[in-house]
């Protein structure tokens, strides 16, 4: 396996990640046994945004044991609502889910605390502005959150991002509702 330093954390990640999306669809035991497949295979960095408790379970059953040698992605504002996901920026929401995957991971601390999933002007505004950020700070300035990131669709958002000074990564995917190419005289 190849390792590379992850945006401007430091930390030294394995190439390929393994992204913890709809595990809840698979058996559990398969599911905790390929992630430790993964791992021995040197992957030591996973992405759970899934706020499902199976999903997070998997994950904490995956890491026992070997928990300081994975490097977690932990998203901040990804909720479970009534069996339903929602992306929120209200705290009443946002700390019991970001509390839940600390539980579930059997975790004091993520290692990149991301800002979930924004993509609009209107969401980075909401979120930058207000309680959501002031939380997300408190929970760095505490190690609870040893480095902040960012989930994004929008090369928009990731500039202004980057611009932040205190985002340390990105994690972006390109979206084709977003024009990529660059801009000409007649747009």
């Amino acid at each position: 396996m190849k390792y590379r330093l992850l945006g401007r954390t430091g930390l030294k990640v394995s190439e390929i990640g393994f992204g913890g999306e709809w595990l809840e669809r698979h058996d559990e035991a398969e599911s905790v046994e390929l992630l430790r497949y993964a791992h021995d295979k040197g992957i030591n960095i996973v992405d759970c945004w899934m706020p499902d408790p199976k999903s997070r379970d998997i994950i904490g059953k995956a890491m026992e044991g070997c928990r300081d040698s994975w490097f977690v992605q932990g998203h901040i504002g990804s909720t479970y609502q009534n069996g339903q996901y929602v992306r929120t920026r209200d705290l009443k929401f946002v700390k019991p889910a970001f509390e839940d995957l600390l539980a579930r991971f059997k975790s004091d601390y993520v290692d990149l605390g991301m800002i979930h999933y924004i993509d609009s002007m209107e969401d980075w505004n909401t979120a930058m502005n207000g309680e959501y950020i002031k939380y997300v700070h408190e929970l760095h300035d505490k190690g609870i959150v040893r480095h902040i990131g960012l989930s994004t669709h929008n090369p928009i958002i990731g500039k202004l991002a980057v611009e932040t000074g205190f985002i340390e990564m990105i994690l972006f995917s390109i979206n084709p509702a977003f024009d990529m190419r660059p801009a000409t005289e007649d747009k």
